[in-house]
């Protein structure tokens, strides 16, 4: 099942929750609709929507607030966007400028407070305390994410340890919500519950591994973004973390003056670097051992169409081309 075939298995709730972001985006406010359209609009895959509404059909529900959720989800997820764009000065996202090339960095902390407050006010029609719940301590952990990802910005001692840690709460605790939210919804047990949280939980550390490993492997074009933001930031992702530990002193001495001063223009000498060790294979190999274990977590759900989506989407992470 390709992600297509994914697509067109939930395609009416897709749909759903598509018109419900852009109702709900709505506002009398001209500059909030321009920014919030323009980065809705981008192309994103809808991942963590797509995990909400899967995991829901997939322990049976039957209902219409999974579509809630979903679109509740992509507005975090989106306000995350427009935020970390300003923190890192990124230009380009999903091959188009980022909204704060466009219309500043004021403008776009502004609409993602907007939308992060949208999304609290449709949690509340919910009706759910545990919903509430479980997304105000997400909004938390990603907001800690952040943090520890400012700290280990230009430290070139930033180990694997940290590099999971700042992934675990940036990315992957969304992608566990998500998944725990389709499970509530649908009125799960609590070993169902636990089943699909970690099933998201491993999805997105994989997908975080992998868009990281693509950042030194791909061009531009491929991955959307600019090759170098990473290290015109200084950041010390895992293929960076794991070159460091195999190669030679005198590159290692360079790898470490490209995180402590940043150093966009070297990426090509970066990329030699990583290219020389085992750095981009080593993240996909630990990369695919999350997917599995997000596999491996669904194991007692029942056998739907629903279910091998999810196992599909777990192996759409991982395999994406370099």
């Amino acid at each position: 099942m390709d992600l297509d075939s994914i697509r067109e298995l939930i395609a009416e709730d897709l749909k759903a929750t598509n018109q419900l972001i852009l109702d709900r985006l709505s506002s009398d406010v001209v500059l909030i609709n321009q920014v919030g359209h323009y980065i809705v609009g981008s192309g994103g895959k809808r991942l963590r929507p797509m995990i909400v509404l899967l995991c829901a059909r997939a322990l049976g529900y039957t209902g219409e607030s999974h579509i809630d959720l979903a679109a509740i989800v992509e507005f975090i997820h989106t306000a995350t966007l427009l935020h970390d764009d300003v923190v890192d000065g990124s230009e380009l996202r999903r091959n188009r400028e980022t909204a704060n090339a466009v219309w500043g960095n004021a403008a776009s902390v502004l609409v993602g407070d907007f939308l992060y407050s949208r999304s609290f006010e449709m949690m509340v029609a919910v009706d759910s305390m545990r919903v509430m719940e479980i997304l105000s301590t997400a909004t938390n952990q990603i907001a800690e994410g952040e943090v520890l990802q400012l700290l280990n910005c230009n430290d070139p001692d930033t180990d694997e340890a940290r590099y999971r840690e700042v992934v675990l709460r940036k990315t992957a605790t969304l992608f566990e919500a998500g998944a725990r939210l389709g499970a509530v919804i649908a009125d799960a047990c609590e070993s169902e519950e636990r089943a699909v949280a970690a099933y998201g939980l491993h999805l997105g550390m994989a997908f975080q591994m992998i868009d990281d490993a693509l950042d030194y492997g791909s061009s531009d074009a491929d991955i959307g973004k600019n090759i170098g933001d990473d290290l015109a930031e200084g950041k010390p992702t895992l293929p960076l973390i794991r070159a460091m530990q195999t190669v030679d002193p005198d590159t290692r001495a360079m790898l470490r003056e490209v995180i402590e001063k940043g150093g966009a223009d070297r990426v090509d000498e970066v990329r030699r670097a990583i290219e020389s060790t085992d750095a981009i294979e080593y993240t996909a190999r630990l990369a695919r051992e999350e997917a599995d274990c997000a596999k491996q977590a669904l194991d007692d759900l029942p056998a739907s169409a629903y279910k091998s989506a999810l196992l599909a989407l777990a192996d759409f992470a991982v395999d994406r081309p370099f």
